[in-house]
């Protein structure tokens, strides 16, 4: 059985009265799972976990479970023509529809968020199968975007109750992916301290690190940004809003591009970014790319490091240092049609933050990406 694990609290001001264990699994929402499934197995090196469909008695939907390490993705299709699943992929294109959340208890998590104001999606119910049982509950969170409280300590299977193992023949290498280390959610204008304030009085959050115009401006765009963690870190959602520039800013573009908030990028952890970036780069995905001159005084801002600086800059592997430690991080273009959402891979060596040295180069390479869309 998924026993519960004791978690140090390592935010004080975080009030964490549901607690949340980690991140279960993310679902997308898509226009075609398998191919988008296919995708995810050949370049990011996930394996194939689970299905549910018309074969499990599911006549409206088709899912594909894919897992990497700690990193459930799960990937869903309409199979009919209306409904909320083919509204969702018309208006946002494919993108994060529900965020699970591992919880001790669902249905307390449930009461306790709604009885501070959340709106509920669902009230808690129990699937079971012969594995045991789940109890699933989810509220909602900003635009169509939704928290769903997984509770499994009763439950022995790969995945929930209704999803059957799937076990195709082909399987790909794993590239090194780790966890979900942040989810960012992208804001309208002037709604990023709505959800913050959501985050801390519905979920028990508390604010990590803010970023305002000055901290993450170019000479064109400019966003603003809070950090929002669970007492136990495992859990951390940076918001984004706009903030005025001179130009349109990625933000306006994604807000455009996907009408509404939604989730921007997933961070996700290695323990060797370059293995990890090489892979992925040899199947095919695709990297934003800083000018070659900005290895030539990153080692001045940043200090030793423990890896050979050749690689990171043939790769265009970004670094960063705080009071803790460093990082690597790199993000790849938009893994989907519109301009919406990319990931991240991050290597945290100490370092507790999120990169904000890199914010001026980050953004810069961006606006070039928007400059060849005629978005900026």
């Amino acid at each position: 059985m998924n026993a519960s694990p004791e978690l140090e609290k390592v935010v004080p001001q975080a009030e964490d009265f549901l607690p949340l264990l980690g991140t279960d699994h993310i679902e997308l929402y898509c226009g075609n799972a398998k191919q988008s499934a296919h995708y995810y197995m050949t370049a990011w090196g996930f394996q194939p976990v689970a299905f549910a469909g018309l074969e499990t008695g599911v006549k409206d939907r088709v899912s594909y479970v894919l897992r990497q390490d700690k990193i459930t993705l799960v990937l869903t299709t309409s199979l009919v023509p209306d409904g909320p699943i083919n509204e969702h992929v018309n208006k946002h294109g494919d993108g994060v529809k529900n965020v699970a959340l591992w919880v001790d208890d669902a249905e307390k998590s449930w009461k306790e968020t709604t009885s501070r104001g959340a709106v509920s999606v669902f009230e808690p119910k129990v699937l079971e199968d012969e594995r045991g049982r789940v109890v699933l509950s989810a509220i909602e969170t900003y635009g169509e975007t939704v928290h769903v409280f997984v509770e499994r300590k009763d439950y022995s299977g790969d995945f929930l109750p209704g999803y059957k193992a799937w076990n195709p023949a082909f399987r790909a290498p794993e590239v090194g992916l780790k966890f979900v280390d942040h989810m960012v959610g992208n804001v309208g204008w002037g709604e990023m301290n709505t959800w913050v304030d959501f985050y801390a009085r519905v979920m028990g959050f508390a604010q990590l690190i803010s970023f305002d115009d000055k901290d993450i401006s170019t000479e064109y765009t400019a966003l603003m940004s809070k950090v929002m963690s669970n007492g136990n870190g495992r859990i951390k959602f940076p918001i984004n809003e706009p903030a005025e520039g001179r130009k349109k800013s990625q933000i306006e573009e994604y807000i455009d591009f996907y009408q509404g908030a939604g989730v921007q990028h997933i961070a996700v952890a290695t323990d060797n970014i370059i293995e990890t970036v090489t892979a992925l780069r040899d199947r095919g995905v695709e990297f934003l790319q800083v000018p070659a001159t900005y290895y030539d005084t990153v080692l001045d801002r940043v200090g030793t490091i423990d890896e050979d600086l050749e690689p990171l800059k043939e790769l265009g592997i970004l670094i960063d240092r705080d009071d803790e430690g460093y990082l690597l991080q790199l993000f790849t273009k938009p893994v989907v049609d519109r301009p919406t959402m990319f990931f991240e891979i991050i290597q945290r060596k100490g370092a507790k933050s999120f990169g904000k040295g890199n914010f001026k180069a980050l953004f810069e390479a961006i606006e070039r990406e928007q400059e060849n869309r005629g978005t900026l």
